[in-house]
Parts: C-alpha cells; sequence; structure tokens
C-alpha cells in the first residue's frame, strides 16, 4: 500500500470536477490484497470509506474528508479464453481505465463496447452504474462482477442475471442509498468491485448501430454494421464536440459528465410534457417512458453556457454538464445543479436526480 503525494491529498486532486476538500488519509492500492486490507481496516474502526477510481463521476464537499480514500491503481487484463464460437472471455481489475480497455478491445477485434469509447473512469465504475453512451450499455458485454461484501466480510461474485441492471442503475449503486437490510454505505457501496468479466463477440464489424445520432453522423442506416474503428474514431469526435473528453486545457471538460439522468417518467407524467418533448418507451409492463433531460433544461430557459461568467457555469458544449471554469467549489456547483432542477420541476413538473456520487453533500 502507498501513500500519497503531498500534491493529492484532497478530493479535488483526483477528481474531474476538481473540487473537493483535504483527504486525512489516502491510500493507492496495487493489489487485490492492499485494497482489500484498506476497505475492511476503515470498516472494522467505523471510518468513513471512499473508494475511487478515476473520480469522473463524484462531486465532494469543500471539507475535509475525515476518512480513508483508497484509489485502486491495478491495471492490466486476463483473456480466459478467445475463439470465434464464444468470443473473448475477459477479466478486467476495477482500477483499469475503461476507454484504455475499449481501445484494447477494437485492436482485438472485439465487438460491443466501440461505443462507449471516451467515458472516463475506471472499469469497476462501470457495472454500478451500467455506463452506457450511444446505443450500448457495458451490461451488453456484462458476464460476472467479483467483489467484496462489506456486510459480510466476504468475496462475493454477482451474475450478470444477478445485478438487477436498468437504466443507470444496478444492485451495487442502489446499495449506496440502502440494501435489503436498510443499511445504507454510501459513499462506497456495499460491494466493492473488484474484477469485472466481460464476454465480448469477435467479429470484423461493430454491432450493430442502435444510436440515431451516431448513425447520422456515420452516414448510415439505424442497425447497420461499419468498422468498430470507425465507430470509436466518429464516437470520440462527438465526445469531444461536446466537451465529453477530458483535456486540461478546456474547461468545458472540468465536469462529471452527464450531471443529470434521463428521468423515467410514467405514461401521464410523459403525456403531461410539451408535444415536441422527446419520448423514448421502455416497452415494460408499467409503460414507462425515457425522456432527454437535456431538451428538458434547454427547454426551461437554461441554455449552454449558462452561469458564465462564473465560478461554475453549464458546459457551452452540452446542456447536460455542469463545469468548473477553475476556480468553482463544490457549493458553485451545488448551487447551479439546484437552479437547473428547480428550473425543470417548475417548468415540466420533473424532478431531475443527479448522476454523480454525492461525497459529504445533498442537492
Amino acid at each position: 500500500m502507498t501513500a500519497s503525494p503531498a500534491a493529492a491529498r484532497s478530493l479535488a486532486d483526483l477528481t474531474t470536477l476538481r473540487v473537493g476538500g483535504t483527504v486525512r488519509d489516502y491510500r493507492e492500492a496495487t493489489s487485490e490484497a492492499e485494497l482489500l486490507a484498506a476497505v475492511t481496516e476503515a470498516d472494522e474502526s467505523g471510518t468513513p470509506l471512499l473508494v475511487l477510481g478515476g473520480g469522473s463521476n463524484v462531486l465532494a464537499s469543500d471539507e475535509a474528508f475525515d476518512g480513508v480514500v483508497v484509489r485502486d491503481v491495478r491495471r492490466g487484463l486476463e483473456v480466459r479464453e478467445s475463439s470465434a464460437c464464444s468470443g473473448a472471455d475477459v477479466v478486467v481489475p476495477a482500477g483499469e481505465g475503461w476507454d484504455d480497455l475499449v481501445a484494447r478491445a477494437v485492436e482485438e477485434g472485439w465487438s460491443g463496447i466501440e461505443a462507449l469509447s471516451g467515458i472516463p473512469g475506471s472499469v469497476g465504475a462501470t457495472p454500478v452504474q451500467n455506463v452506457g453512451a450511444y446505443g450500448q450499455e457495458v451490461g451488453d458485454v456484462l458476464a460476472f462482477v467479483r467483489t467484496w461484501d462489506r456486510g459480510t466480510g466476504r468475496i462475493k461474485t454477482f451474475a450478470r442475471s444477478e445485478l438487477g441492471l436498468g437504466y443507470r442503475t444496478s444492485l451495487l449503486k442502489r446499495s449506496f442509498a440502502g440494501d435489503a437490510d436498510g443499511r445504507a454505505w454510501g459513499p462506497t457501496p456495499r460491494w466493492v468491485v473488484l474484477e469485472v468479466g466481460l464476454q465480448i463477440p469477435h467479429a470484423t464489424l461493430s454491432a450493430p448501430v442502435r444510436y440515431a445520432e451516431l448513425a447520422r453522423t456515420l452516414g448510415v442506416e439505424v442497425g447497420e454494421r461499419v468498422p468498430a474503428a470507425l465507430v470509436r474514431e466518429t464516437v470520440l469526435g462527438l465526445r469531444r464536440g461536446k466537451g465529453m473528453v477530458l483535456d486540461a486545457a478546456d474547461h468545458d471538460t472540468w465536469s462529471a459528465g452527464s450531471f443529470f439522468t434521463n428521468p423515467l417518467l410514467t405514461p401521464d407524467e410523459s403525456a403531461a410534457l410539451p408535444q415536441d418533448a422527446p419520448r423514448f418507451p421502455l416497452g415494460d409492463d408499467a409503460g414507462t417512458v425515457k425522456s432527454s433531460a437535456a431538451w428538458l433544461i434547454s427547454h426551461a430557459g437554461f441554455e449552454r453556457g449558462h452561469g458564465l461568467p462564473g465560478a461554475a457555469s453549464l458546459s457551452t458544449k452540452h446542456s447536460l454538464a455542469l463545469t468548473n471554469r477553475g476556480d468553482a467549489r463544490a457549493e458553485d456547483l451545488l448551487s447551479l445543479a439546484r437552479e437547473v432542477r428547480d428550473g425543470v420541476r417548475s417548468a415540466f413538473g420533473v424532478v431531475l436526480e443527479p448522476e454523480p456520487v454525492l461525497v459529504g453533500v445533498s442537492l
């Protein structure tokens, strides 16, 4: 277990929003044993615990974090099996960079995650959120997640079918607020991800392109396949145009990506929206309809760059990202988030939910 340099003893140094207070005890885990030792020590002593990967989905308080922050810095992957019939059976430590894995998949001819290019953060965070973009989700190729159960002090492996995956949610994520025993675990879930197992098909072309914007940019119809490398290149271009690829010189990327999730609405809630509001029926028994948070935000009067000049503003490239213009504190970002949330609720009766993990703060 390695201690941090002095420069890393702040959550502002460890998160892509670049806000957050000092950390009492910061550690980097270079092995699974080191990670488990740090988690167990914190839990047995009743010390607040935050396990971090890339820090790309965290909004932390300006106040000091009086606990242990453990950053998983393990890298690499293991290909357990690879064949034309079964595809690639890949096991990845939670600390591996997600986009590094996507780049490797494209190089190896593994098809199915190329549209998830450019997403910052670590592999371990992806099943927690069931990360998705441009028509793909990690759940499409997820085989299992191996975890440390803080409740029992044992290793627990979940098959995909046991994870309760949904739109930007999972059993793992829901344990932040409370598990089946009624205990809340945040800011780290009950189950700490150790490894992620993926079953990725071999193919010379991408998975069918499902997202209309991506299809238009590629010049193909929805459902067509193109070279996976072309999908990756195109998605990276689209994300850069929206300020969604990290760039230290671009304050539009000093964000947590999309700050609000797209709302899931009942049929009545959906019907109450303006006629031209985006609606995407999920096809479930409840008739749930997904709408667009970005559309609701912009049509409630919050355009790109709202808040400028100031310490925090909406991105000048995408209305769904809250950004640090260089001098923001957590409270600046929270104030902006509340303004946007309350404005959308007033205009449309829809309450937007934040996507980032909130550490020591509430919206």
